[in-house]
C-alpha cells in the first residue's frame, strides 16, 4: 500500500501543465520565446502584471542629494532601471557621457541599451551567468576605477548592496522609481497549474489579495535569488527557480520543466 501511495504522490507532482501565469506583462513582439514554449509544448500562457512601476520626479530624486556628474559608470539590474535611468536624466537635463559605463545584471538588460545608447563592447557588460555573483566577478576588475550608480526602487531589497557594501565598492544607490500592486483578485480566481513570480513585491501583491493564500498543487516558479527566498519565506514551495547554471532565463527553466512533465510526442 505504501508503495501505491508513493507511486500516486509522484503522478501528482508529474502532472501535465496546461495553464501557467507569467507575473510580467505580456511580450510586445510574437517572437518571444515565451510563445515558441506555448506550442511546443501546447501549454496556455497567460501574462499578467502583479506590479506595475511609478517613477519618481525630478523634485523626488533632488532630494537624495546626488549629482549625476559624480558617476562614471552605472549598474543596471533590470529594463526598468535602464528605462527610469534615462527618463531621470532627460528629466533633470543632464547629458550622459559618451564614456560611462554600463554594468548589467543579463545580457537582455545589456542589449536593451542599445534604445538609448549606441551599444559598445568596450563599455557594457554583463554577467556570464545572469547572477549577482557574475556581476560581482565581472565588476570587480573596475572597482578602484569607477564611481557607480546603482538605480533601485523605493520600497524592494536588492541583491547588489549588500555585496557591493562587502567588497568596498565606491557607489551610491540612487532611487528612481517605486513598486505599486496590481489589482489580482479576478485574475487569481482563474486557477493555474503554475505562477512564475519574478520579484519579491509580485509575492508581497499575493498575499495582499489573498492572506490565506494556499498553493494547493499550484507550482512556483521564481526569477534572481531574492524573489526565490521571498517565495520560501512565505512558506510556498518553490518548483521551478532561475537563473541557474543550465538555465540562466525563465524561458528555460520553464523549457526544462516542461520536458520533463509535456513531454513532446
Amino acid at each position: 500500500m505504501a508503495k501505491a501511495a508513493k507511486s500516486s504522490s509522484q503522478i501528482v507532482e508529474k502532472k501535465r501543465i496546461e495553464h501557467i501565469l507569467i507575473t510580467q506583462p505580456k511580450p510586445e513582439s510574437d517572437k518571444s520565446p515565451y510563445f515558441d514554449l506555448a506550442r511546443k509544448y501546447n501549454v496556455q500562457l497567460e501574462f499578467f502584471p502583479f506590479i506595475r512601476v511609478e517613477g519618481l520626479n525630478a523634485k523626488e530624486f533632488r532630494k537624495q542629494k546626488l549629482d549625476l556628474a559624480d558617476f562614471t559608470a552605472v549598474i543596471l539590474v533590470s529594463r526598468n532601471a535602464v528605462d527610469h535611468f534615462f527618463r531621470i536624466c532627460e528629466e533633470m537635463k543632464f547629458k550622459v557621457s559618451q564614456d560611462m559605463k554600463y554594468f548589467c545584471v543579463t545580457e537582455a538588460v545589456a542589449l536593451y541599451l542599445q534604445k538609448f545608447i549606441l551599444y559598445r563592447k568596450r563599455k557594457v557588460f554583463f554577467s556570464p551567468d545572469g547572477t549577482s555573483e557574475g556581476l560581482m566577478d565581472v565588476l570587480s576588475k573596475y572597482k578602484d576605477r569607477e564611481r557607480f550608480m546603482l538605480p533601485v526602487s523605493e520600497n524592494t531589497k536588492n541583491d547588489l548592496s549588500p555585496l557591493l557594501i562587502n567588497k568596498g565598492f565606491n557607489f551610491s544607490e540612487a532611487v528612481l522609481y517605486r513598486t505599486v500592486s496590481n489589482e489580482v483578485d479576478t485574475i487569481l480566481k482563474k486557477g493555474y497549474d503554475v505562477i512564475v513570480f519574478f520579484s519579491p513585491f509580485s509575492v508581497d501583491t499575493l498575499f495582499q489579495s489573498d492572506p490565506k493564500y494556499k498553493q494547493n498543487g499550484t507550482l512556483i516558479g521564481a526569477f534572481g535569488n531574492t524573489t526565490s527566498k521571498a517565495v520560501e519565506d512565505a512558506g510556498l514551495k518553490l518548483t521551478i527557480k532561475a537563473p541557474a547554471p543550465n538555465t540562466p532565463s525563465m524561458v528555460a527553466a520553464l523549457e526544462q520543466f516542461l520536458g520533463e512533465t509535456n513531454k513532446v510526442k
